[in-house]
């Protein structure tokens, strides 16, 4: 199963720092976040995912030692 890591407002909206996910694509993690955490659906559109630390299309097949991180916008200076 792929690890999936939240950060920041994802994590908040998750509710979770982190879970094991079994979703076939990248676009299939990201349909089924959105129907499962309303919250996080919100905020997953500006979120940059990486799959093993790149941008990947949602077509990229999670294998089962992926590491996805979602990450939402950051504002800083």
């Amino acid at each position: 199963m792929a690890l999936v890591r939240y950060f920041a407002a994802a994590e908040e909206a998750a509710g979770r720092t982190q879970e094991a996910r079994s979703d076939a694509t990248l676009g299939d993690l990201r349909s089924a976040l959105a129907t499962e955490r309303p919250g996080l659906g919100g905020i997953l559109p500006k979120c940059a995912v990486l799959v093993d630390g790149s941008r990947v299309e949602d077509d990229t097949v999670l294998t089962d030692d992926a590491v996805v991180d979602v990450l939402p916008p950051f504002a800083g200076g």
